[in-house]
């Protein structure tokens, strides 16, 4: 197993720098009830325009189902299939698109449901979890296989389970596994009031 904290350039919350997107994933390790629970309240708790929560999410548990498990891995790119098959929850991140108060078009839903995934991510990490959003899948396919309404936007697929040791990759896996996490430089994205005006990042 590894831990890839991040180097950060200011101190971060250990939980926050802990969060990374990992491959290797142990098969024979479940994940309890509760704790897939605590995932979803850490979501519910997520800010969203109006409190309109439009986040919805699919869990899909190979030990529940193996079945509808099996359909949802089946709707992963050939390369996200090769290591998510070993992860004991999939789970779409999809979204309501109308304001549920007057019906019109909600242009944050995108905004919410990130806000709410990656809040369940942060959980996950908390718990010893691992996670791994992809939006390498094929929502027609996903969508037609469990029959989701056309109102629903779908977001990305996320990948839980406990973290296994590297000898579980192949060869690009665990090169991709072992490749120095890297960001870009604050002042490459975050500006002080106005456009393009580096943020001083006290460097």
């Amino acid at each position: 197993m590894i831990e890839k904290p991040a180097i950060t350039d200011q101190k971060i919350e250990k939980v926050i720098a802990e969060r990374w997107s990992g491959r290797a994933f142990d098969p024979s390790m479940l994940i309890s009830n509760e704790d897939i629970v605590s995932l979803c309240e850490a979501a519910r708790w997520a800010p969203s325009c109006y409190g309109d929560q439009p986040w919805r999410f699919i869990i899909w548990n190979r030990e529940q189902d193996k079945s509808a498990w099996q359909q949802a891995l089946d709707t992963l790119s050939p390369g996200n299939k090769e290591w998510a098959q070993h992860a004991p929850l999939l789970i779409l991140a999809a979204s309501v698109k109308t304001l549920s108060h007057n019906g019109s078009d909600n242009r944050w839903v995108g905004y919410d449901t990130g806000a709410a995934s990656i809040s369940l991510c942060l959980q996950a990490t908390s718990l010893g979890l691992m996670s791994h959003q992809m939006g390498g899948y094929d929502s027609d396919k996903l969508r037609l296989t469990f029959s989701l309404p056309d109102e629903i936007e779908c977001w990305a697929m996320i990948a839980i389970g406990h973290p296994a040791p590297l000898d579980s990759l192949n060869g690009e896996q665990l090169e991709r596994e072992l490749k120095q996490r890297e960001r870009h430089p604050l002042t490459d994205h975050f500006f002080s009031a106005q456009w393009n005006q580096p943020l001083n990042s006290g460097e």
